[in-house]
């Protein structure tokens, strides 16, 4: 492999944070556009301006994610975006490979050049002090560019994945919005306009069984806390929806709790605190037999959520209804709480927004041919993430020249 050295970050690489320019999220709502805002863990918004074009490494200045680290505290940005002041974004000073950099520091423990407690926070003084070894420039660039390889599968894998979904939502719009394929048949007159016959007008409680408040249990068994559940919290939401399997907590809950409150195939999980002033509350996700398997068939929802079980035959039709709905910003007029955390109010949205409802046998078509689009979401999702565990799994043994990048080619 070649010597190896040790290296300030500051020696190898030049730190452009005095590029760097906050918006607040009242100044990006009137800037919305095509080009990624960046933070400190990744895009959080999209505005009609860039301050960065090419490809650099940002690295998380604070929060709690630093200390915890269950994300990747350092990305790789490339093209045209913009980057507030909780990101570092550094360039290579001609010493290192950036990626390879990127790589390194995701599986560093960084922890003593964290400082603050409430906040964690890593200042630009100690970003520089962190010591980090490195072979020389041409064998982290095959290093780097072998373990780009999965990272350019499971980017495929995510633009796939979000064709699909498009896919789905733009054949619901042609069957539950525009009426396409009943255009031959009759319509009549409704409070909603003109629907085809046999159709309804009513609110989401027609098509739900029942909804299921969340637990959070314990964090050990204790007292009749015994039954181990993995439990959705707001945050593997995205996740879940794109396929992938999210990083749910353990917890422990009682057994009458878990028979009443365990997930099931076709099941929602709606989002109903949080939210911020540009993110209503009301995001959701679908339940799998893909996501219960790999979860052992045990998990519930966080009791900041709560689960819907869909009437048999709806539960796709339901889904893209509700992020119809969700798009459009419906949610908002149904929030209630003014200081601090906002709450959904599921209920009086689910027994009070009017939707129109198609017959079971339409639903039914509508579920069997979604489930195409949802079978292959998951199976592309489970795919990245065996890419992401074998890439993790390598890049130690490659970083200390226990493997070699000429190993893969016998």
């Amino acid at each position: 492999m070649g010597k190896i050295k040790t290296y300030k970050l500051g020696d190898i690489v030049n730190v452009l944070d005095y590029k760097r320019i906050p918006l607040s999220s009242t100044q990006r709502q009137n800037k919305k556009g095509i080009y990624p805002y960046y933070g400190a863990q990744g895009i959080i918004d999209y505005i009609d301006d860039y301050i960065f074009d090419g490809e650099y490494l940002l690295i998380a200045e604070d929060g709690e994610n630093l200390k915890s680290q269950k994300q990747h505290v350092a990305q790789i940005a490339k093209g045209k975006y913009w980057v507030n002041n909780h990101a570092h974004i550094v360039e290579s000073n001609g010493l290192c490979d950036i990626r390879y950099v990127c790589y390194l520091l995701n599986r560093m423990d960084l922890s003593g050049y964290i400082t603050g407690s409430a906040q964690p926070k890593l200042n630009q003084a100690n970003l520089l002090k962190i010591e980090i070894k490195l072979p020389s420039l041409k064998e982290q660039y095959k290093i780097a560019e072998f373990l780009h390889l999965f990272d350019d599968k499971i980017e495929i894998n995510r633009r796939i994945n979000e064709n699909l979904e498009q896919q789905a939502q733009a054949l619901f719009k042609s069957w539950f919005v525009d009426f396409e394929p009943f255009q031959d048949g009759k319509f009549v007159n409704s409070e909603l306009g003109m629907i085809p016959e046999g159709w309804k007008v009513g609110t989401l409680s027609d098509i739900i069984k029942n909804t299921i408040s969340g637990d959070w249990g314990k964090e050990h068994p204790q007292g009749n806390h015994i039954r181990k559940v993995f439990c959705i919290r707001g945050a593997d939401i995205p996740d879940i929806k794109i396929g992938n399997k999210g990083n749910m907590p353990t917890r422990f809950i009682l057994e009458k709790n878990y028979q009443s409150k365990v997930l099931i195939d076709g099941d929602m999980v709606i989002e109903v605190s949080g939210g911020s002033p540009t993110q209503s509350t009301g995001r959701a996700c679908r339940i799998s037999n893909r996501l219960l398997d790999k979860y052992n068939n045990s998990i519930i929802c966080t009791n900041f959520c709560k689960a819907i079980k869909p009437l048999s035959g709806y539960s796709s039709f339901l889904y893209y209804i509700w992020e119809m709905l969700y798009n459009q910003g419906v949610m908002f007029s149904y929030e209630n709480g003014t200081t601090g955390i906002k709450n959904l109010d599921i209920n009086g949205f689910i027994q009070k927004e009017q939707i129109i409802i198609p017959p079971i046998h339409i639903a039914t078509d509508f579920e069997k041919m979604i489930k195409v689009f949802y079978d292959k979401i998951q199976s592309n999702g489970m795919q990245s993430e065996r890419l992401a565990q074998l890439r993790d799994t390598l890049l130690p043994k490659l970083m200390s020249g226990e493997l070699k990048i000429n190993d893969f080619n016998n």
